[in-house]
C-alpha cells in the first residue's frame, strides 16, 4: 500500500524541474552557456530536446522518491531536519562528486558554482515540498 504522503513525490519533481528551468534560463543560462561553451543555436543544434527534457524530469523524479524514502525512514516532520536532510544530501554526496568530475574534466569553477548551486537549491525546494505536501 502507498502511504499517501507519497502522493508528494510528484509535485516535489514538478518543482524540482521548475527550478531547474528557471536556474539554468533567466537566472543563469547565459553564464552557463558561456562556461560550457555554448551559444543558444548549439545549444539546441542536434540535441533531442524532448528526451533530454523528458529524461531530466524521470530523474527528477527518482531523486525526489529517494528523498521522500529517507524523509520517511528517520521520520522527517519539521522544516530544520528537512532542510538539513535535503542539503545535506546535496552538499555531502552531489555537490562533491561533480566536484570531482568537474576537476578531472578541468572545468571551471564558475560552471562548478553554477552547477552546485542547482543542486543545493533543487535539493532544497524538493525537500520543502516533500515536508509540507504530504
Amino acid at each position: 500500500m502507498i502511504h499517501i504522503g507519497a502522493w508528494s513525490i510528484l509535485p516535489a519533481a514538478i518543482l524540482g524541474f521548475l527550478v531547474g528551468g528557471l536556474w539554468y534560463g533567466p537566472i543563469f543560462g547565459k553564464a552557463w552557456m558561456a562556461a560550457r561553451g555554448f551559444t543558444a543555436e548549439s545549444a539546441k543544434a542536434g540535441a533531442n530536446m524532448a528526451l533530454i527534457f523528458g529524461l531530466t524530469f524521470v530523474l527528477n523524479l527518482f531523486s525526489s522518491a529517494v528523498l521522500f524514502h529517507v524523509f520517511e525512514h528517520i521520520g522527517v516532520t519539521g522544516i530544520h531536519l528537512a532542510l538539513m536532510v535535503a542539503g545535506g544530501a546535496a552538499l555531502g554526496f552531489i555537490i562533491p562528486a561533480i566536484g570531482v568530475n568537474y576537476l578531472f574534466s578541468r572545468m571551471t569553477f564558475k560552471l562548478f558554482l553554477i552547477d552546485a548551486g542547482y543542486w543545493l537549491v533543487i535539493y532544497l525546494a524538493m525537500g520543502l515540498a516533500l515536508l509540507y505536501l504530504r
